[in-house]
């Protein structure tokens, strides 16, 4: 999945996702604990692009389509639709099957992957940050990441994560001096809450236009990948190393194409370092986002692309299916497609919070 598509007739997907904010039990200790959703799912999983070829004359289709994975679990089978294809790393370490189809016949191109998957929720379980890293830890440990995240990002000719815009970083300097600390992971979360209290996801019925973050601060509302866009620039604002996530929201009836963040905090914690942010949930309060979006990266979520902060990378990701007609009696339609078939919930588990801001399934 490279290019931003609305699917209206799924919308209420992320209405109803385990993200949207479960009914919550509070105890008299201080504790929370959400209503049993999914946290482990096995699932079969088909995307791609068919591509209708009629008429008469040369036509030119050329398609990328990335490799799915998952932040915790494995992906246990996979098929690729058509075999003419080429194994190309696209930004650093994205795994694509290439096509690049010049033809006079008539034909349904079918150019897409079917994989099996298990999947199971990843979790940060210390929403107290006490092992992350500082900023200035971070910069002193990991340069490199400080230069290849922190920076704007834009295709040719627009800027989409934009740390430097002046209110954006404005907003981010004043949750840096009111949170009183350099500890990244509370920076993160107090940015996080910024964005749950001021913003609000709303898709885009009039077009498919993907937001740049300073409009998107502007406006305050925005879908998945605008949101993402703007909680990556206000992480790099304060030179906390930010990145998006492409891939699907996937449950037992449908999927849809989504984004995400990733922020590095570093100590440990995550993906090495790295731990998942869902900045498109909707739930009943801040505290809730935070519990069930923050530092979680659930069963739902299926990955297939992922920054490498360039603009190439940027470029990459908002790009699509490119096809070209050779001849005026050539006509091409192309629709893409993501279908689940096979989905068995392996596991139920509810989301449990103590007094002491410490997470667990059980």
């Amino acid at each position: 999945m490279k290019n931003k598509i609305l699917f209206l007739v799924f919308i209420f997907i992320l209405t109803i996702s385990a993200f949207s904010g479960c009914l919550e039990f509070f105890s008299i200790d201080g504790s929370t604990t959400y209503e049993a959703h999914a946290t482990s799912a096995i699932y079969t999983f088909s995307y791609g692009y068919k591509i209708n070829c009629t008429g008469s004359g040369k036509y030119l289709i050329t398609y990328k389509c990335d490799l799915p994975e998952v932040l915790n679990g494995q992906i246990l089978d996979l098929t690729i639709h058509n075999d003419d294809y080429n194994n190309e790393i696209l930004a650093t370490w994205n795994s694509v099957k290439s096509w690049n189809i010049t033809s006079f016949i008539n034909k349904e191109h079918d150019l897409g992957i079917t994989a099996t998957v298990q999947a199971r929720s990843f979790m940060i379980s210390d929403l107290n940050g006490e092992d992350a890293l500082t900023i200035q830890e971070i910069k002193n440990k990991y340069p490199y990441l400080i230069n290849q995240y922190t920076k704007a990002q834009s295709n040719d000719t627009t800027v989409f994560i934009d740390p430097n815009h002046r209110k954006i970083s404005d907003t981010a300097l004043q949750i840096f001096n009111k949170a009183g600390t350099n500890n990244s992971f509370i920076l993160a979360k107090e940015l996080f809450k910024w964005l749950k209290q001021y913003t609000t996801y709303k898709t885009h019925f009039l077009n498919d236009n993907v937001q740049t973050a300073s409009y998107t601060f502007e406006y305050k509302t925005g879908d998945c990948d605008d949101l993402s866009f703007l909680y990556i620039s206000l992480c790099r604002s304060l030179k906390i190393p930010a990145r998006f996530i492409r891939g699907f929201l996937v449950d037992k009836n449908n999927a849809v194409p989504h984004a995400w963040a990733e922020v590095f905090v570093g100590g440990g914690i995550g993906d090495n370092g790295w731990m998942p942010v869902e900045c498109a949930g909707i739930a009943s309060s801040v505290e809730s986002e935070v519990h069930q979006n923050f530092g979680i990266e659930n069963v739902e979520h299926l990955r297939v692309f992922k920054d490498d902060g360039s603009n190439e990378s940027l470029k990459i990701s908002l790009s699509g299916i490119y096809y070209r007609m050779y001849s005026n009696d050539r006509k091409i339609d192309a629709y893409s497609y993501s279908d689940v078939s096979n989905y068995s919930v392996i596991k139920n588990q509810q989301l449990f919070i103590d007094k002491d801001n410490i997470r667990a399934y059980k």
